[in-house]
């Protein structure tokens, strides 16, 4: 249903997911089927649901972001991703049950 699955940072301190969508008609089911709740996102990327800082549906690019805390700033020791953009894995082959 996605055509753009993705990450990026969001300054030093969290990472945006972006899925955009191919169609209108694509976009329209997931976001009226409330499948991306706060909960959801947690469990896939294994973090506590207050490090969900938003989940946000923008009609005018048929597009959903969604913003979470790192768990290691960027560049911090141990970070293995500075730039965030191998962070939308979990994201890749998830089946939307609709």
């Amino acid at each position: 249903m996605a055509k753009v699955i993705r990450s990026k940072n969001a300054g030093p301190y969290e990472i945006t997911l972006d899925l955009i969508f191919h169609s209108k008609d694509d976009y329209k089911l997931v976001k009226n089927s409330n499948y991306f709740t706060v909960d959801r996102i947690a469990g896939l990327y294994s973090i506590e649901p207050k490090d969900v800082i938003s989940i946000i549906f923008f009609d005018p690019a048929t597009a959903l972001k969604m913003t979470i805390r790192r768990d290691i700033p960027c560049g911090g020791t141990g970070d293995t991703d500075i730039y965030g953009a191998q962070q939308h894995g979990p994201l890749i082959d998830l089946e939307l049950e609709l």
